[in-house]
């Protein structure tokens, strides 16, 4: 899980199966988070009322399931190398219960990552456009490029736009409006209010997701998918 950074914090970074490993048995534990509030004091406006709520009529719903089952959320940071580690399985179990498991997520970047915000505001500029999908699938398939970099990746983030097709005047408009960090925050704030304290977090039909094994998330997925 990250909480100020998104991998542990030993010299030497573990191999994605490590990660992997990691983020899915230790980090998803959002219940026993320790709180990232004090983090984001000086930029996260209040709280709203309502704060709280694991899936609002405006989340990104990742694939609808025609026969749901269950509903499995993401709390999730484009440039957290454990939600990069965790994108491939969770893509597998898309595939596996596409049926019956309707995939959403929820944006949560991390004030310790200098490109979390500007990643998350192209994606939903591109989301507008209807191509959520398509963007945070690039946005992982290239983290390792722009990842943990101490520059401004706008630009990068608005060249995999370009490649997209998308219309740019729209794109530049949503990515500076205001009311698109208002979005991205709201998902936040819903987070924080959960317990949610780092990346990714996982909730399975309302409930925090702590597998011991992956082999364990796969099964808790196809109960909720049957039952």
């Amino acid at each position: 899980m990250s909480t100020t950074a998104s991998t542990p914090t030993p010299q030497q970074k573990p191999s994605k199966a490590k990660i992997i490993v990691w983020v899915l048995l230790a980090a998803v534990v959002a219940a026993v988070a320790i709180p990232i509030l004090i983090a984001r004091a000086n930029s996260t406006p209040a709280v709203p009322d309502d704060a709280g709520q694991l899936v609002r009529e405006n989340s990104r719903v990742l694939s609808k399931a025609p026969n749901e089952q269950a509903v499995l959320v993401e709390f999730l940071d484009y440039e957290c190398e454990g939600c990069r580690a965790a994108y491939p399985f969770v893509e597998e179990l898309r595939a596996e219960y596409a049926d019956t498991v309707t995939f959403v997520h929820r944006y949560f970047p991390l004030p310790g990552h200098r490109n979390s915000m500007n990643a998350a505001l192209a994606v939903e500029a591109a989301a507008q456009q209807g191509q959520y999908e398509a963007m945070y699938q690039r946005m992982f398939e290239t983290q390792e490029q722009w990842g943990e970099s101490g520059e401004d990746q706008s630009a990068v983030f608005r060249g995999f736009a370009e490649d997209l097709g998308l219309d740019m005047a729209a794109f530049d408009a949503a990515v500076a409006d205001p009311a698109t960090q208002e979005r991205i925050e709201l998902d936040v704030a819903d987070g924080e209010a959960l317990g949610v304290g780092g990346t990714p977090t996982f909730f399975l039909n309302g409930e925090v997701l702590n597998p011991e094994s992956l082999e364990a998330f796969r099964d808790a997925v196809e109960t909720a998918a049957t039952d």
